[in-house]
């Protein structure tokens, strides 16, 4: 694959020189500096490495930066907006839902993807959804309680 020149992350264009077949993980944290994705597994079955390319979740410990081309790429970093968190972001601190954290930057983003294709999740729909991203701490109650909150608030609701 040849060497990629451009990234665009976070609505920011990134030149750079990056061989094609590197992952993207890598180049987000070592090349970018955006560190809030995490390196789980090395092998995209945990989802703490997940990022959104242009709206859809992968991951990007095995995605080669070469195959991203011109799509927006957006990470853990990319979704708080004038100085604002999103509201998953602040659900996940309002309901303690992390506790060493490692999965957290994943787990947010795969449900920033499911509240933007479904604003009103059931309990079921939301572990459905989330069932490829790992925790080991075992918060998967409190997640579920974030996801709920969020949407609340996304609906113009109170949390």
């Amino acid at each position: 694959m040849p060497v990629v020149t451009e990234i665009h992350v976070n609505g920011v264009r990134h030149s750079l020189r990056a061989d094609g077949e590197q992952p993207l993980l890598n180049v987000l944290r070592d090349d970018l500096g955006l560190t809030g994705t995490k390196f789980g597994c090395g092998e995209g079955q945990c989802g703490a490495c997940t990022v959104l390319v242009d709206g859809v979740p992968i991951r990007s410990c095995h995605t080669p930066v070469g195959s991203i081309g011109p799509q927006q790429v957006t990470t853990i970093e990319g979704l708080e907006k004038d100085g604002q968190l999103h509201p998953l972001q602040q659900a996940f601190l309002d309901a303690g839902a992390m506790q060493c954290a490692y999965c957290t930057s994943g787990m947010i983003m795969s449900g920033v993807v499911l509240l933007t294709k479904n604003p009103h999740p059931t309990d079921e729909e939301i572990v459905g959804f989330m069932d490829g991203n790992i925790c080991r701490c075992g918060v998967y109650q409190r997640i579920q309680n974030a996801i709920k909150q969020a949407a609340k608030v996304m609906a113009g609701g109170q949390p």
